[in-house]
């Protein structure tokens, strides 16, 4: 370590004064190779009598630098937080497990008690895993509510060997007669993908004290969104669920959407960029409408969600007391489909709550919409009128059919700006039947199959209503 290194260590220690609980070298970025790098942390350490928190983050340590503070560690047996991210930038992936065995076992022989683990930004793979694995089994971890192991490089291997240590701290806890509660747990970025999910759901579904779940950009799609939607089902307590950026489909949404019937403290929901599409915004949209009363933030954006499902998303978290933001940007509602939207918004006076739509993507191409209208195409092919009219809405005077608008309300009069005004209320109206509709969903597969053929059909009959 450069000498001016040590200075300014020394300098940024002198100038530390947050009582004996808590010591920090945030940010500096020093390259600590060695004994002699650290000694003056080391004192600190040895000094702070009484030292709860100590931030490593953005800082870079070699193995005898860890060695050296693991020693100082041995004897502070009242430290809870450790703030340990972005440590070993630069470092061989070989370097980085020894280095915090070292420190885990300090910590295991001090008999600290962790409440806050955080190792983000380490990159460390699942060697790294292993590194902490016997830390996280060890009684030290028993009270830990907080573990964030954001963008380490897990992989599959290091989210089992993960999870296989969260099940061994809560079987060991057990035994002990104080389970192991975790709350807030963060692991995005980490290239889990399903076999790396469904290993941590099973430890998620034992735990059951979860409060927030942040898992975005893991490559996980539908086969490991279920598994941990079912996981999600046993703690009750969350508050926050993000598994931004992965692929949920069809399966996958409606098992959330299923999870989230038993999630009464849900305050923010971020499912964008996770391929819900309009279905899955649908059936998501009647959950959250019946139940969830406590939500304050739902992200479904970038989900090639259509006009018609972002209405009815949008006509859901209308009445929620605490709702303070939509954010349906980068679906394919198309320019009149964005405006419907923010006209509905400001008829029910929430204009505000509605994020950007600056990235839309345009409604669809009639290819794009094949599969999605499937059902409906068929079924006039198959039927002609006769079905159309099967499917026609009616509420209050409005009738939906395959020409739009029957009766007064024809396309010339509702070219007014009155006419416009009550264009709103029609949408709102329709959403609310097809959250209704929505709503009759089970697991049912006769149930499932023809809440999803109306949903369809109403679904494309309303786009066919808007577009006029």
């Amino acid at each position: 370590m450069a000498s001016d290194d040590i200075a300014q260590l020394a300098d940024t220690l002198a100038k530390t004064h947050v009582g004996d609980e808590e010591l920090t070298i945030k940010g500096l970025g020093l390259k600590l190779d060695d004994a002699a790098s650290v000694e003056e942390l080391v004192r600190e350490i040895e000094q702070h009598q009484s030292l709860r928190a100590l931030c490593l983050e953005g800082n870079t340590m070699g193995v005898d630098a860890a060695w050296a503070i693991a020693k100082a560690l041995e004897s502070k047996d009242m430290l809870q937080r450790c703030y340990w991210s972005d440590m070993f930038t630069g470092r061989l992936r070989s370097e980085i497990p020894t280095a915090l065995r070292c420190l885990g076992d300090a910590l295991m022989c001090a008999g600290v008690r962790l409440t806050e683990l955080d190792l983000s930004d380490n990159a460390f793979g699942p060697d790294g895993v292993k590194g902490i694995e016997r830390l996280l089994k060890s009684p030290s971890c028993h009270t830990l509510r907080e573990l964030k192991l954001n963008n380490c490089g897990m992989g599959v291997g290091g989210g089992k060997i993960l999870a296989e240590a969260l099940i061994e701290c809560h079987r060991r806890s057990t035994e002990v007669g104080a389970p192991f509660r975790l709350r807030v747990f963060v692991a995005g970025r980490n290239r889990l993908e399903n076999e790396g999910a469904r290993a941590l759901a099973k430890a998620f579904q034992l735990i059951g004290s979860l409060e927030e779940v942040h898992m975005p950009q893991n490559g996980i799609n539908h086969a490991g969104v279920v598994a941990l939607a079912s996981a999600m089902r046993h703690n009750r307590e969350l508050r926050v669920l993000n598994f931004n950026d992965n692929t949920f489909t069809k399966k996958g949404t409606l098992a959330m959407a299923k999870a989230l019937t038993h999630l009464r403290s849900l305050q923010v929901v971020n499912f964008g960029d996770c391929l819900v599409r309009s279905e899955g915004a649908i059936a998501l949209a009647a959950v959250i409408r019946e139940g969830v009363p406590v939500l304050k933030e739902l992200n479904l954006s970038y989900g090639e969600i259509t006009e018609a499902a972002a209405l009815v998303v949008a006509r859901a978290v209308m009445d929620k007391p605490q709702m303070e933001r939509l954010d349906l940007n980068g679906n394919c509602l198309g320019e009149d489909g964005c405006e419907a939207l923010r006209e509905v918004m400001e008829e029910m006076d929430k204009a505000d709550m509605l994020g950007s739509l600056s990235e839309d993507e345009g409604e669809p191409d009639d290819e794009d919409n094949e599969d999605e209208n499937e059902v409906c195409e068929n079924s006039d092919e198959d039927d002609g009128d006769d079905e159309v009219n099967q499917c026609n809405d009616y509420n209050g005077g409005v009738i939906v059919g395959e020409t739009g608008l029957i009766g007064e309300d024809s396309p010339e009069r509702l070219r007014s700006p009155v006419s416009k005004r009550r264009i709103s209320w029609r949408i709102i109206l329709l959403s609310d039947v097809l959250l209704k509709i929505a709503s009759l969903y089970n697991e049912d597969s006769e149930t499932k199959t023809a809440v999803f053929e109306i949903v369809g059909k109403c679904k494309y009959l309303v786009i066919r209503f808007l577009n006029r």
